[in-house]
């Protein structure tokens, strides 16, 4: 077995966590394998056990350490595993629509059902400043304008759950729309683009009917999502 070499200057957790990472990385201790008790990688590395606890630590939260109680620690993983925001930033922006359907479908047929006049009012409010962007922005502001009557549907449904994994979303859908207008120029003919569809998703909500709203934000987004498949292929 190779020793790992002592290390030297501080943060010595970073320092352990990193050397550990590289030799689970680089097949040392493949996946299934039983790392070696803390006395033993104390002494390999020159630090306290202490230390080595805390990479371990380190290393089991990024997803590439599993401890079994009364067994030891195990390599469950050779690469960490990526939290939702990285993975958000990462996706293809087909791939972010496809569930941004699923959720903002469910999202509207709870919004029908629990919308109450508060949240009535903020979706006139962004319904009216989204036709004023539509009459005097450009493409970014719109598309926010665009986003925040989306978030007001959203948000009426009173769900945290959703309405923060819609937020999630907001970074990487605004960046997607925004290159999308430039590439196809999707307000040239129709500056206010959508807006009937999107005042008939407030009218549905503001109804309360369930399923009117889900069919009109799943036929608006299903006709963005084929224009996305057809410019990205």
């Amino acid at each position: 077995m190779t020793s790992l070499g002592p290390l030297s200057r501080s943060p010595l957790v970073d320092q352990a966590t990193q050397r550990l990472r590289e030799q689970i990385a680089g097949g040392h201790w493949p996946v299934g394998t039983r790392l070696p008790g803390e006395t033993t990688l104390a002494q390999e590395l020159g630090v306290g056990r202490s230390t080595v606890r805390e990479a371990i630590r380190a290393l089991s939260g990024a997803g590439l350490l599993a401890a079994r109680q009364g067994s030891g620690v195990y390599v469950i993983a050779t690469e960490p595993a990526e939290d939702w925001p990285t993975r958000l930033r990462r996706a293809a922006v087909v791939d972010l629509y496809e569930v941004r359907t699923m959720v903002e479908v469910r999202a509207a047929r709870i919004a029908a059902a629990r919308r109450t006049d508060e949240d009535l009012e903020a979706m006139d409010l962004a319904l009216a400043e989204r036709r004023r962007a539509a009459a005097e922005a450009g493409d970014a502001e719109f598309v926010d304008a665009d986003i925040a009557l989306h978030t007001a549907v959203v948000a009426a449904g009173h769900n945290p759950l959703l309405t923060g994994l819609f937020a999630d979303f907001v970074p990487v859908l605004r960046r997607g729309l925004i290159d999308l207008m430039a590439l196809v120029d999707l307000r040239a003919h129709d500056p206010a683009l959508g807006d009937d569809t999107h005042a008939a998703l407030v009218a549905a909500v503001r109804a309360g009917d369930p399923d009117r709203a889900g069919h009109i934000i799943e036929r608006e987004l299903d006709d963005t999502l084929r224009l996305l498949r057809r410019e990205t292929s």
